[in-house]
């Protein structure tokens, strides 16, 4: 989650469990294990002893240890978990547990995530993983702050997130490098089917999405187009910076697989119209999306960071093809909001998100898929 630091901390997200009910059946709920309680189970009480042994501490007293809620996620609900390392207890080490919960297997298979994790840990491109229990695992804090909405439009951090995602992009990971986009949307469109009342079904013309899909897939498909291992959901509070090293790290890894990488740069770049820490967090301003020297001098960053010197022709080239990705993008996360808004009780109006991004696919549509060259205004 954090930037590389032999400092580590603990954090915990409580993720959400699925009711057996058919009504309640894909109602995510908190399953807090006893934090909101002031208590830890017993076998992550374990857990954090024998963390706390591995980097040198000792764990006297389970009653000392402090937990903190964190506010901001919009899946998961996290904890931050201190401990002291002195007897007038004014140090403390910090920490985070991440609780694995049912439900989130609609969007993405644990198993895999945590092969991820764990892959991406070993290259040292994300926290150390620290512990792991049957509900979840201990991971590494690093000192560093997570990026704010604004932060992506410094044009020196930017910079930085290019060049880190260029890196990311070129992570060997284990299994075969196969593109999940085309197969991911398509689940997400099948669970949401299963899950919608009619009038939802409608309203987001369900019934013709999988057409639509047919035809993106169809027209942005190419044999040289440039294959990578993505993030797929590169939003601000999914990057960190250290502020004295000015190093970038890039955490949270759930929906990361191999995809085009214009698609993970489309991503980004969509996420630029979303502030998450506001009274209206599902709000999105797409007045903010990147203007096209914006986005020339974001994948100008991303090519040069290779080595190489791009030339206009490739800048240009890529600009289009993130553009005509934001559409795929714009419908995956319609499909994500859709779903959210029937198995999540999180205080976030995923369908209003939905309906956001849903108007952005259509509106943006004929201007995108209507001529070849599309980088313009």
């Amino acid at each position: 989650m954090f930037e590389n630091s032999h400092q580590a901390f603990i954090v915990v997200c409580l993720q959400v469990r699925s009711s057996a009910d058919y009504s309640l059946r894909y109602r995510m709920t908190v399953k807090a294990n006893g934090f909101l309680q002031g208590c830890l189970p017993e076998e992550l009480k374990k857990v954090l002893r024998s963390v706390a042994s591995e980097l040198g501490d000792v764990i006297d007293d389970m009653d000392s240890i402090q937990v903190v809620p964190l506010k901001g996620a919009m899946t998961n609900e996290v904890y931050q978990i201190n401990w002291p390392l002195n007897d007038k207890r004014d140090l403390f080490r910090k920490v985070l547990v991440r609780i694995y919960g049912e439900g989130v297997d609609l969007f993405f298979n644990r198993d895999d995530e945590v092969q991820t994790f764990e892959c991406i840990s070993k290259h040292g491109q994300g926290p150390r993983l620290l512990g792991r229990f049957s509900d979840g695992r201990v991971e590494e804090f690093i000192h560093a702050r997570t990026l704010s909405a604004a932060d992506l439009r410094d044009p020196d951090v930017s910079a930085l997130i290019a060049s880190k995602l260029r890196e990311f992009h070129n992570l060997e990971m284990p299994g075969p490098k196969n593109v999940l986009l085309w197969n991911r949307i398509r689940n997400w469109l099948k669970e949401a089917r299963s899950l919608c009342i009619l009038k939802d079904a409608k309203e987001f013309r369900l019934d013709a999405l999988e057409e639509e899909i047919c035809v993106l897939e169809e027209e942005l498909t190419r044999d040289d187009q440039a294959i990578g291992f993505c993030h797929n959901d590169l939003q601000y509070g999914n990057i960190m910076m250290d502020e004295e090293t000015r190093s970038i790290t890039i955490i949270d890894y759930e929906y990361a697989s191999y995809n085009p990488v214009a698609y993970d740069i489309a991503n980004h770049f969509c996420e630029m119209a979303a502030n998450y820490h506001t009274e209206t967090p599902h709000i999105l301003d797409y007045g903010a999306y990147p203007g096209l020297e914006e986005r020339k001098r974001f994948v100008r960053n991303y090519l040069s960071s290779g080595g190489d010197q791009p030339n206009d022709t490739e800048i240009n080239q890529l600009v289009d093809d993130v553009e005509k990705y934001t559409l795929v993008n714009h419908l995956l996360w319609t499909l994500w909001g859709i779903i959210s808004s029937y198995v999540n009780d999180i205080d976030f109006d995923y369908k209003e998100y939905a309906r956001q991004r849903f108007h952005q696919y259509w509106l943006r549509k004929p201007a995108l898929l209507g001529s070849g060259r599309v980088c313009s205004e």
